[in-house]
């Protein structure tokens, strides 16, 4: 059975669970002004030429070297943004029981943040990043400011909703996912107090789903990585760990790890994945490239293909929306060729439509693909 149509009698028989599973996902927050780079101007508005690539925008960036550049960034869009709030969204979506914990606002909800906070009951750590996403036809450039990040902590955390509430939360959920830790500078000091302090607190659950994500982590040094990697294996002993990398991120992880590159095949991707998933005794491991995926699980290696679109509406968010599908699709029961094809569909949909796909809409989307 080819693996579209898998995906859908999968869905079928178990997407009516999605509404009995619950997730928190934390642990960031961000206010995403989305902007583009101006090239040429012909009036107000949107009346102008868009820097159509990244290489043009470092062309115009490298071109003004001792000299000076002034170069607009013309407002799209301004919204909720950061690694967790995105991936809560589009689980909400999906239909699942979703609770927030990050960074919204410290005194108040940040108004960008008021309805997800109200929809998802979040806990609010400290006052969010901002990120000025300026985006290309071939990629984005994102820009932020996160002083505010350095507040998250444990006991930050503890004081924002109880110790109480923190394991009534945790008891709960069915996933548990805590990303962009590249960006969140005593995050891995969370993930000890965690394993330490919390989860022997909490009923077990062998079935709950720890996902991760590292987000970018090329400013962070190999030390810092190499031990959040093996933090991750940790909490194997409390769940099943999904660690979710970008084709960047697991060419990085893979090299720290000690292998030889590879060449970037199909194959070659299954590959990667699953030794990083065996090096460090993870449950899964998933790899998405923008136009592919592949994960390596205990049952074996899958691989998929995506519905890449080469003129997108939006591209911000498309990892997290590939993220929330794989772990969503995790939580109901799929196999792991559905949960990829899962993925990508929720990531290509949302890259055209810049809205976050129901369970319903994914179907109609995979079966017209």
């Amino acid at each position: 059975m080819d693996n579209i149509s898998l995906t859908l009698s999968e869905l079928k028989e178990n997407a009516p669970l999605a509404s009995s599973k619950n997730a928190l996902v934390g642990i960031d927050g961000f206010v995403d002004k989305i902007v583009h780079p101006v090239d040429k101007r012909h009036g107000p508005g949107d009346q102008f030429e868009r820097i159509q690539t990244i290489s043009e925008f470092g062309a115009r960036i490298s071109s003004a070297a001792g000299k000076s550049a002034n170069i607009e960034l013309a407002p799209v869009v301004e919204k909720l943004g950061g690694n967790g709030p995105i991936m809560a969204n589009a689980q909400s979506a999906h239909g699942i029981q979703v609770r927030y914990l990050g960074a919204l606002g410290k005194t108040v909800i940040h108004p960008v943040f008021e309805e997800f906070a109200q929809k998802t009951n979040a806990i609010s750590i400290t006052d969010p990043g901002v990120t000025h996403a300026a985006e290309f036809t071939d990629g984005k450039i994102m820009l932020g400011s996160m002083a505010s990040l350095d507040e998250i902590n444990y006991e930050h955390i503890v004081s924002a909703v109880g110790t109480d509430e923190l394991i009534k939360v945790f008891n709960e959920a069915d996933s548990i996912a805590m990303v962009n830790w590249t960006m969140i500078p005593f995050l891995s000091d969370v993930f000890r107090d965690f394993l330490d302090r919390l989860l022997p607190t909490v009923k077990p659950n062998p079935d709950r789903i720890f996902f991760f994500d590292l987000a970018d982590p090329e400013k962070r040094s190999e030390a810092d990585l190499l031990e959040v990697l093996h933090l991750f294996s940790q909490f194997e002993q409390f769940g099943k760990v999904i660690l979710g990398l970008n084709l960047r991120e697991a060419e990085q992880v893979d090299k720290l790890l000690g292998f030889s590159p590879l060449e970037n095949t199909s194959e070659n991707l299954q590959v990667i994945a699953e030794r990083i998933r065996t090096k460090l005794k993870l449950n899964t491991v998933v790899v998405h490239p923008t136009h592919d995926a592949a994960c390596a699980t205990p049952e074996g290696t899958a691989y998929v293909k995506g519905p890449f679109c080469d003129k997108p509406k939006i591209t911000t968010g498309a990892g997290d929306h590939f993220n929330s599908g794989f772990v969503t699709a995790q939580m109901i029961g799929l196999s792991p060729t559905a949960a990829l094809t899962v993925a990508v569909a929720t990531s290509g949909f949302y890259v055209r439509t810049a809205v976050s796909p129901s369970l319903v809409e994914l179907q109609e989307f995979i079966g017209t693909w």
